[in-house]
């Protein structure tokens, strides 16, 4: 008879600033393998309102297309009321600050091309956590 399980942990992180592309795949799969949860879910948070995180490929020339994106959508050069960086708060806004994915076998289901990627949106380097909570049975 399986038991269900809840395993908390988080991953920290430096970041060199704006817009910067972190891949958090493998350090998602280590915390569901050291889990010892076989069938559930992972949900990764990054608790920041400057940091958001996407299913993407990992990719040069894609991340290259999604940083001319957010450049293209909300220009740091905007016309703006927040004080500093307004267009990195504005950024996050678009996108969510966590994914939720299943885990069968014991392995993270990701897409054949798809790696989870933190991006930093904030004009400064930073010190970034993400939480990673896997539910499920053993």
């Amino acid at each position: 008879m399986s038991s269900f399980k809840v395993v908390n942990t988080s991953y920290s992180f430096s970041t060199k600033g704006e817009i910067e592309f972190i891949d958090l795949t493998d350090k998602v799969q280590e915390a569901v393998s050291k889990s010892g949860v076989k069938n559930g879910l992972v949900h990764v948070f990054a608790p920041h309102a400057t940091g958001i995180l996407i299913l993407t490929e990992s990719e040069y020339g894609l991340l290259k297309d999604i940083k001319i994106l957010l450049e293209k959508l909300i220009p740091k050069s905007g016309s703006y009321n927040h004080p500093s960086n307004a267009h990195a708060h504005l950024r996050s806004a678009l996108l969510p600050p966590d994914k939720t994915l299943p885990i069968i076998d014991g392995r993270v289901e990701f897409g054949t091309w798809q790696s989870l990627v933190f991006v930093e949106t904030d004009v400064h380097p930073r010190r970034r956590t993400i939480i990673i909570q896997v539910l499920g049975e053993q």
